[in-house]
């Protein structure tokens, strides 16, 4: 595992996309959370855009782990459309596309990673403003998670709290020993339009799993 900073990135210029008050987000937290949150912060998560438009971050993976049992796991969860990171590489590529979804009121997430050798890996997701948290993100073949959103050290962070499977209109809640674990996702501000996003998983068994971060800034909009 190593990590380095990212100085510059390569950014478009921003469009004439029209963008709008977002309160989806600041609905899921208290006033006093969503006080203490960065300016920066707070900005990036209350803008929304048309639905269909796409908001493009460039960035770059400067930490990456894996235990034996994470690769496993990662190399599992290709079978429901890989929503897990498969490679510990840092020092390549990562673009993060978020496009509004009509359909749902929701999120289209696309996380692609390079590779020195070999395709890109690429994540597909889709985050629903629903379920009991609030918030729910689907990561294929009808396996969601639900999400708790907090506040912790000035940065947002997702928590998970509950994994299900959807067949059709039924609805079932996932056993502790079919899920990974402890998912929790962090958005830190880095100041001059960088942030960090930081991927963990923790097993309540076998420990840290996964851990992957990358430094990103807005490209486009």
């Amino acid at each position: 595992m190593a990590s380095a900073r990212i100085s510059t990135f390569k950014t478009a210029p921003a469009s004439d996309t029209k963008l709008f008050d977002d309160h989806r987000f600041r609905a899921l937290l208290s006033d006093e959370d969503w006080g203490r949150l960065p300016v920066a912060i707070w900005r990036r998560f209350s803008k929304r855009f048309e639905d269909g438009n796409t908001v493009v971050y460039v960035g770059e993976v400067e930490e990456a782990s894996s235990s034996r049992a994470g690769w496993w796991l990662a190399q599992a969860a290709r079978l429901i459309g890989g929503p897990l990171p498969t490679g510990t590489e840092i020092g390549v590529p990562m673009i993060v596309t978020v496009t509004e979804d009509a359909a749902s009121g929701g999120q289209i997430w696309t996380r692609i990673c390079a590779r020195r050798d070999g395709f890109p890996q690429v994540i597909h997701s889709a985050k629903r403003f629903a379920g009991p948290s609030g918030l729910e993100e689907y990561v294929g073949f009808g396996v969601s998670m639900a999400l708790r959103i907090a506040v912790e050290h000035e940065a947002l962070v997702f928590h998970s709290v509950g994994y299900s499977l959807r067949l059709g209109p039924f609805r079932m809640q996932l056993p502790e020993w079919l899920t990974p674990g402890d998912l929790t996702v962090t958005h830190s501000d880095l100041g001059c339009g960088d942030f960090r996003f930081t991927l963990e998983i923790i097993h309540p068994r076998f420990g840290r799993l996964i851990r992957q971060s990358a430094v990103f800034r807005e490209a486009s909009s």
